[in-house]
């Protein structure tokens, strides 16, 4: 390749004014106090500082659930729902729905040769979601490949910063990556992204029985939307120390799912560690921690669940909102992939 064959710097996508992050939820379900904690609570602070663009990446939720797709589509505004009641603002999140956007899987296809089936492989984060969803050999072509459809994502919206946590860093590195390999090759029009990892964010909050994953398919996850009722009751069911027999018995905190909780949701550290000292030594029963722990989660999800519901007499808008939030999605995406079919001397007329 000469000189002569690269694009020009004016055949580079316009650079948004403020730096922008990208995040995203596969709509296979409504989103629950995981998701909260680990990342919704993260964005809403983030929205004020960043350019925000969040995907609704149903196209990465039919890797694994494309024989169910009404499952996907029943889902896209629910979780739009979801994010308008944790405060996420459409003045400051444009709310995407990806299969809207067909430029990324465009630039996926492109991508596609920069990456070899070996390295692919060998992603630890790959790796380990296909062991756990027990594929083998019989993972699907598309589940295989979603860090390329991933680095088509945040490339495609010209996201220089994406929140992850530290399990998903794999990912971010495979689509840096991918970015320099492209602008090596062609020109460099697209944006390099850096991880960023949130601090004082929860890794990963355990289901309410005790396991280490919270999903709608093991029925253990406390959902945003959850009534009142619904809270208590699953907050009355949690797992907790199963040695803790009386109230005077010392009892557990390590993988006490109550105790997980309130790390993550109650504000006062030095109650919680009061709280812990004396279950340890004995005297504190499991109804008090309990009924502790359920004032502290309604003080948090009430107010959610009461904006949730006043958002959900009106989905008109809330269609409205992710109508338009994916027309100013498409706008970036169809500016980048104007400048990388330039860069690849692929615009032909």
């Amino acid at each position: 390749m000469t000189d002569t064959d690269i694009a020009p710097a004016a055949a580079q996508a316009p650079a948004p004014a403020r730096k922008r992050i990208l995040t995203g939820d596969r709509p296979t379900g409504p989103l629950h106090i995981g998701h909260y904690a680990g990342s919704l609570k993260n964005r809403v602070k983030l929205q004020s500082q960043y350019d925000t663009f969040i995907l609704i990446a149903d196209v990465q939720a039919m890797t694994d659930n494309f024989e169910n797709p009404q499952k996907v589509r029943d889902n896209v505004l629910q979780v739009a729902l979801d994010y308008l009641a944790v405060g996420l603002n459409p003045e400051h999140s444009t709310f995407v729905v990806q299969s809207m956007v067909p430029e990324i899987a465009e630039l996926t296809v492109f991508y596609l040769n920069l990456v070899t089936v070996s390295h692919l492989r060998q992603n630890p984060t790959v790796k380990t979601e296909i062991a756990q969803k027990g594929y083998g050999e019989s993972v699907p072509a598309g589940f295989f490949v979603y860090p390329v459809s991933q680095a088509a994502d945040i490339t495609a919206f010209q996201a220089s910063l994406v929140p992850v946590g530290a399990d998903q860093l794999p990912m971010i590195e495979q689509t840096r990556e991918i970015v320099r390999r492209f602008n090596h090759l062609y020109a460099p029009v697209l944006v390099e992204p850096q991880a960023m990892v949130p601090e004082g964010t929860v890794a990963r909050l355990p289901g309410i029985d005790g396991q280490a994953k919270m999903s709608k398919s093991l029925d253990n996850a406390v959902y945003l939307g959850d009534s009142a009722d619904e809270l208590a009751k699953k907050v009355r069911a949690m797992y907790t120390d199963p040695g803790h027999l009386r109230v005077e018995d010392p009892g557990k905190v390590e993988g006490n799912t109550v105790f997980s909780y309130l790390d993550a949701f109650d504000p006062d550290t030095a109650h919680v560690a009061e709280l812990k000292a004396h279950y340890q030594r004995g005297g504190l029963g499991d109804v008090k921690v309990k009924k502790y722990l359920l004032e502290v989660l309604e003080a948090e999800l009430g107010p959610i669940r009461e904006r949730r519901a006043e958002f959900a007499r009106n989905m008109d808008e809330v269609e409205r909102v992710v109508k338009a939030g994916t027309a100013k999605g498409r706008e970036v995406a169809a500016q980048t992939m104007d400048a990388a079919r330039r860069a690849m001397q692929l615009d032909y007329f």
